[in-house]
């Protein structure tokens, strides 16, 4: 039977960023549906707050009763406050390049006041500028070129307005953290890094040891995994 997956994507990405693991999944097994996030490509809607209940209810309005469910870093985090919202709705789930949230209240707040000034850059310099600055961060540091190709191409469907109104309401800074919770999600969940991504590799064993029913996996590449290794990725589901 062909199952439903829905698919969200990073910050500063749009649906196209899940192109290459669709393009690799068995279509005899998966329906898939790529979203746009709220404050990203089809649904940059300047007027709109942005919050995770409002991504949770976005998520669960476009998508079946019941699906699959796969996220990519900010994709992930919504995808673990749509699973915990509605479990009955979520069949399993698969977390890329993600975390359950910052536990410390001082690094919280010291990441929402990042956040919040790359919002300010953004408005202020564009699209093109806040890319120099985004591009830099260590995280990227050991991407291949074609990688960083395709995530400036998705970066450019997106308008600076929207993207500063998701570091504002959906930032890292701005989510509690759900580590807590992670034992009441009883559904299947894969947990996915990349072998470069330190950082996410130990993000990924901890939130593996407290889903109940869990596998992490770590396959080559660094933290875009759904760019740089869709067949890894689209292998995983």
């Amino acid at each position: 039977m062909i199952e439903d997956l829905v698919l969200l994507h990073g910050f500063g990405g749009t649906r196209r960023a899940w192109d290459g693991v669709i393009g690799a999944l068995s279509h005899e097994r998966y329906r898939p549906l790529a979203l746009d996030l709220p404050g990203h490509g089809t649904n940059a809607v300047a007027e709109r707050p942005i919050t995770f209940a409002a991504c949770v209810r976005n998520v669960l309005a476009e998508s079946p009763e019941r699906f699959a469910l796969g996220g990519y870093s900010l994709g992930g985090r919504i995808a673990l406050c749509t699973a915990l919202t509605a479990p009955e709705r979520v069949s399993r789930l698969m977390l890329v390049s993600s975390t359950a949230g910052i536990e410390d209240a001082a690094e919280r707040a010291e990441r929402s006041a990042r956040d919040r000034q790359l919002a300010g850059a953004l408005e202020r310099e564009g699209v093109e500028d806040f890319l120099v600055r985004w591009r830099a961060q260590p995280l990227f540091a050991e991407d291949p070129p074609f990688v960083d190709e395709l995530a400036c191409a998705d970066y450019r469907r997106n308008p600076a307005y929207a993207l500063a109104a998701v570091l504002r309401g959906i930032g890292t800074g701005e989510m509690e953290p759900l580590w807590e919770r992670l034992p009441g999600l009883t559904m299947p969940v894969t947990v996915l890094a990349g072998e470069r991504d330190r950082k996410f590799v130990e993000l990924g064993r901890r939130m593996a040891e407290l889903l109940p029913d869990a596998e992490l996996v770590i396959v080559p590449g660094g933290h875009r995994l759904p760019l740089e290794s869709p067949e890894a990725v689209a292998r995983a589901f």
